[in-house]
């Protein structure tokens, strides 16, 4: 297996203070990069997560779909890979689609000019597994059908689209990772938070948990940590050039038991409240990760009981913002 060195190279990574794109700046500077820059608006992305970096990382406040911005700052810090984290999250996009749509679209755009004009050399695009929709069949591998069912995921789907036309048209050296579910310390858990952190954090604020339609829909939920080793394999691993690679565990729970787990987990055992179902919520997904088995030796190694242990104690232990 051909695989590219992170020694000694400079990372930019767009979105690098939210959630995944945290983690895989952790994962980055444990193997002796040159730099690591994280561009950033705060929109979505907190100081907070990316605190532990401070004097590790450079961090840009700055709107990555900029192409002038972008252009000036890759060529002054002489970049040579990009990760493209930066997103407008689903629950955004129920409220103002337009924006989340244009944004999406135009950071990968951006992104992929650059690459184009030869301002840096290697691309790694990052995709949603809500590019599916609820599945036809299980597993669902890079194959399946793709049924967007908010705004959201049809804005993934143009951005995947547009990296993998740079390739083709092009010949870029451009990879699209597309992660399902994603869970662990870091997640948003305010005002657009998933189902994961706003049980923890309804359950120690002394609230009943609460599950939107009947808990029956199940999703593929893989530990944060898990996630980033592989967006990073996806790098590294020169085969997955021009290719869409599924990062998932593999296995399917409901949203009702996952949620019972974190209740276990703090001791709860009160009631479960339901809501109304949230509108484009996927009914089914299981990923299927052969490929990226094949191509990266990708392998998660976090089972739900540990991830949601060390995911409950690190939000126990650090403020919860309730905004």
């Amino acid at each position: 297996m051909q695989r590219e060195l992170l020694t000694g190279k400079t990372f930019l990574v767009t979105g690098g203070a939210g959630f995944i794109g945290s983690h895989v700046c952790d994962i980055l500077l444990k193997r002796s990069p040159r730099k690591v820059i994280i561009v950033d608006d705060f929109s979505i992305g907190k100081q907070s997560n990316i605190a532990h970096l401070r004097n590790k990382v450079e961090v840009v406040k700055a709107d990555a779909s900029s192409y002038d911005f972008m252009s000036e700052l890759i060529q002054k810090q002489e970049v040579e890979v990009v990760f493209n984290m930066a997103v407008i999250p689903l629950p955004a996009s129920l409220e103002k689609p337009k924006h989340c749509i244009d944004k999406n679209i135009l950071v990968a755009s951006t992104v992929c000019e650059l690459l184009r004009m030869g301002k840096y050399k290697t691309l790694v695009h990052c995709s949603s597994s809500e590019a599916y929709g609820s599945a036809l069949y299980v597993p669902m591998d890079e194959n399946h059908p793709i049924t967007p069912l908010t705004p959201y995921a049809a804005s993934k789907i143009a951005a995947d689209y547009i990296a993998l036309s740079y390739f083709r048209t092009f010949g870029l050296d451009i990879a699209v990772a597309r992660p399902f579910n994603t869970y662990g310390p870091r997640q948003n858990e305010g005002t657009y938070a998933a189902v994961v952190p706003i049980s923890i954090r309804r359950i120690l604020e002394g609230q009943a948990p609460l599950i939107y339609g009947d808990g029956l829909q199940t999703r593929d939920y893989s530990y944060v940590e898990d996630i980033a080793q592989g967006i990073v394999g996806v790098y590294e691993s020169r085969a997955t050039r021009g290719t869409v690679i599924n990062l998932a565990s593999g296995k399917e729970i409901t949203i009702e038991r996952l949620v019972r787990m974190i209740a276990k987990l703090l001791g709860y055992s009160g009631a479960i409240e339901h809501g109304m179902p949230r509108p484009g919520d996927v009914r089914r997904h299981r990923g299927d990760i052969t490929l990226a088995r094949e191509l990266l030796d990708y392998s998660p190694r976090t089972d739900y009981t540990d991830g949601l242990r060390k995911t409950i104690e690190w939000y126990k232990a650090n403020h919860i913002e309730t905004g």
